[in-house]
């Protein structure tokens, strides 16, 4: 979602529109905003006597996993398993798509860890 747009500019264009006597659609070009923006904020300062951005909830959505302590030692016993067959073995319903964005955060990879092997490279016929 986007940003608002600050107090300070807010003011500023209502300002030059209600004291300036500047018209909304040169005042949209002006400072560079839609026409539909400055109506809004019109609206809103007729409705609540302020043009100050609508506070925004926060999501309620949780997520399915809450125990990251409990999930890091299962992923340290399941983590050879594919995402599926560990969408399985933990409680409850979730989903591959859940186990997947849980190991993101979490930050576990699959990738294999580097070991003492030097890889050897040839080079005109000598090694390296």
């Amino acid at each position: 979602m986007a940003k608002p747009y600050s107090d300070d500019f807010r003011q500023k264009v209502m300002q030059a529109i209600e004291l300036d006597g500047l018209k909304k659609c040169e005042a949209s070009q002006l400072f560079n905003i839609s026409r539909n923006t400055i109506n809004l904020w019109c609206q809103r300062k007729a409705e609540t006597g302020d043009v100050k951005p609508k506070q925004r909830k926060s999501s309620p959505h949780k997520g399915k996993i809450r125990d990251w302590e409990k999930f890091g030692t299962f992923v340290k016993e399941h983590g050879d398993k594919t995402q599926s067959e560990m969408a399985q073995l933990w409680e409850g319903d979730i989903s591959q798509r859940t186990i997947s964005r849980a190991l993101r955060k979490i930050r576990h990879t699959r990738k294999k860890k580097h070991t003492g092997i030097v890889n050897e490279m040839k080079l005109n016929g000598q090694l390296f």
